[in-house]
């Protein structure tokens, strides 16, 4: 909503400072101002180009972490049934805690720290460890060693990967960048619009609304734990219900 509201604005004064140099200046004021024109506009379809691109490749890249999240997860469950009987319902009871506390981070919309994993997940995770660990020391456990400890320690660096996988963005600048030539595109638009007796509103607000759409929906999908966008966690869910 900002930066359609400063385009608009950017919009305008551009048509103003059109009429007050086509005043000054007559039809000269008009000179090169394709020109000008298309060397913005192409820059700014550029960016936004490459901005949609790149964003979009991170968020199918998050959702595949996620998948592989929900596999490794599966698997080590399945693993706990080689542990002695009387060791598995503790460890099971930690999994549900752990899967719990990774899906309260999807289910929040604006989560405290979305590059931080949760006091109840890092809780659970170091109970899955140490019983799992314990389990495995005993002499009933000691053939489950192979199995469960290295399923366990793929399940927590999966859930590590999607986690640190939130971090990877484009640097800030490339985001004032895009900013800076969505405004610039406004005002040359503005000035080129100058030469039409009155506003063609049609174009002033279907531009504004486009470039800021376009903008808008690449920050959801580079941010979908703060958004609207958000990562489907369907897998996930259907996984804890088979916990039960």
């Amino acid at each position: 909503m900002a930066l359609f509201v400063v385009m608009l604005v950017s919009l305008e004064a551009g048509r103003r400072l059109g009429l007050y140099r086509s005043r000054r200046d007559g039809s000269a004021a008009r000179t090169g101002v394709g020109v000008v024109d298309g060397t913005v506009y192409g820059l700014l379809g550029l960016l936004l180009g490459f901005a949609f691109s790149g964003a979009a490749a991170r968020f199918d890249a998050r959702r595949e972490l996620v998948a592989q999240e929900v596999s490794a997860i599966s698997t080590a469950w399945l693993r706990i049934d080689v542990l002695p009987s009387d060791a598995q319902p503790a460890i099971r009871a930690g999994f549900r805690s752990y899967v719990d506390a990774l899906l309260a981070t999807f289910s929040s919309r604006i989560p405290p720290d979305p590059y931080a994993p949760s006091s109840d997940a890092m809780r659970a995770e170091k109970e899955i460890w140490t019983r799992s660990v314990a389990a495995c020391m005993t002499a009933e456990g000691e053939k489950a060693r192979m199995l469960l400890l290295p399923s366990v320690n793929e399940m927590f660096d999966a859930v590590d990967r999607e986690r640190l996988a939130r971090r990877m963005h484009p640097p800030r600048l490339i985001f004032l960048m895009l900013g800076f030539m969505a405004i610039a595109a406004s005002l040359f638009g503005g000035y080129a619009m100058s030469s039409a007796p009155t506003r063609n509103w049609m174009y002033i607000i279907g531009v504004a609304a486009t470039i800021s759409l376009a903008v808008y929906v690449i920050l959801e999908l580079e941010y979908p734990r703060l958004g609207l966008v958000q990562i489907d966690s369907v897998d996930l869910v259907q996984l804890r219900a088979t916990m039960n």
